[in-house]
């Protein structure tokens, strides 16, 4: 499906989609009340586990491993596990981030937790959320150029985790001082380089057709990890059976959506 017509309409449908996935996140999170937010995190977390997990596997991955020889097949598997420890190398170096915490989330935390993780001026954040942005928008990009339904799933699963992302973003920056006006002004500058991203993807990754299914692997194999290494964890805190329970339901709701949207939507995703 690396045929797809590289065209002005794909360059729109990658804007678009960098658009939907990143800065609509940021504006539910504004517009809706911080006590409210504040309950909406961790259910959120628990459906985006199930969304996330449901479209790379089962449909993210097995896009990329179609149509591919047996030896192409062992290279995606080794770039898959080399992505999972690349990831994993450069959150422990702090290059990259993934937050959902702040204060009063039910997890433990010292007073002034979420004006450290903010940073001086709240640049921390700024600085960390532009670079995971960009990044996800140059996977936007990648998977358009691979396939327009593979392009739209994408975008979904990036929209999913960004949710319970700008949330704790959101929290992190009002708790630390900022107005909700300033919070919101913090989190667009970053949700624009998603756009940017995707713009700089599309020039750039349109030279390396072959090779798109192996970043597209690579960039699924980073999306696994947040939902295993980051997304599941924070749920894990919660341990009574009412929130057992509801973790479960939307975990198993954003699986199975996406499992039925496999069977009866293949004409349309």
């Amino acid at each position: 499906m690396l045929n797809t017509l590289l065209s002005s309409k794909a360059l729109l449908f990658i804007i678009l989609s960098s658009t939907f996935s990143s800065l609509f996140a940021i504006f539910c999170a504004f517009f809706i009340q911080t006590k409210i937010l504040a309950k909406f995190v961790t259910p959120m977390v628990s459906l985006s586990i199930g969304f996330i997990l449901g479209i790379c596997f089962l449909h993210g991955l097995p896009e990329a491993f179609t149509n591919q020889s047996e030896e192409s097949v062992k290279k995606l598997f080794f770039i898959f596990l080399l992505g999972l420890l690349s990831f994993f190398l450069l959150e422990k170096s702090r290059l990259i981030r993934h937050n959902h915490h702040h204060e009063e989330d039910g997890h433990v935390h010292e007073h002034g937790f979420d004006k450290k993780m903010a940073g001086k001026n709240g640049l921390s954040i700024l600085i960390g959320d532009s670079l995971h942005n960009f990044c996800d928008g140059i996977m936007v990009a990648a998977a358009f150029i691979h396939s327009p339904n593979i392009g739209i799933i994408t975008a979904f699963a990036i929209f999913a985790h960004e949710i319970p992302q700008e949330m704790g973003d959101f929290l992190v920056l009002i708790n630390a001082g900022f107005s909700r006006k300033k919070a919101l002004l913090f989190n667009v500058l970053s949700g624009l380089c998603s756009i940017i991203g995707g713009i700089v993807g599309y020039f750039f990754l349109s030279l390396f057709l072959p090779y798109i299914p192996y970043i597209l692997v690579f960039a699924y194999s980073s999306l696994v990890y947040i939902a295993v290494s980051d997304l599941l964890p924070q749920i894990q805190y919660h341990s009574s059976k009412k929130e057992y329970l509801m973790q479960m339901l939307f975990m198993s709701a954003g699986l199975f959506i996406i499992y039925f949207l496999q069977i009866f939507g293949k004409h349309y995703i």
